[in-house]
């Protein structure tokens, strides 16, 4: 079965980078969450409607594994898709390009928290999209 993805552009910003004009390795986070954000709207579900609705999807794990520089100006490629999801959590893969460059590849897990920060299985709202069904 092919993954599904979502494909977003960003264009680095002066504030992204340090005095080298090479884009901060934290900030990487930052494209992660970009791209995350925007395949949920995507599949339909958007940050603000999940909280709203009593859950929180914290970030329990990253990875990210840097390949070449990101510059001042460079306009990016930000590849998403889904890793897996399990009954409380998922995994977002992330790839990020520069033209056919690959500059930086990692992942995101998040938990599914209530409002009382307890540890929950994913609502079917969000479970479904997340799994394509």
């Amino acid at each position: 079965m092919k993954k599904r993805k979502n494909v977003t552009s960003y264009r680095v910003i002066y504030g992204d980078c340090d005095s080298m004009a090479i884009v901060y390795y934290a900030n990487y986070l930052r494209l992660f969450e970009i791209g995350r954000t925007e395949f949920l709207r995507e599949l339909g579900v958007t940050y603000r409607e999940v909280e709203d609705s009593g859950f929180f999807l914290p970030t329990t794990e990253a990875y990210l594994k840097y390949l070449k520089p990101a510059l001042y100006d460079d306009l990016l490629t930000i590849e998403t898709i889904i890793g897996s999801v399990r009954r409380a959590s998922s995994r977002f893969d992330y790839t990020i390009y520069r033209g056919e460059d690959i500059i930086v590849q990692g992942y995101t897990i998040h938990a599914c928290l209530d409002r009382e920060n307890r540890i929950v299985r994913l609502p079917d709202f969000l479970l479904h999209p997340l799994k394509g069904t």
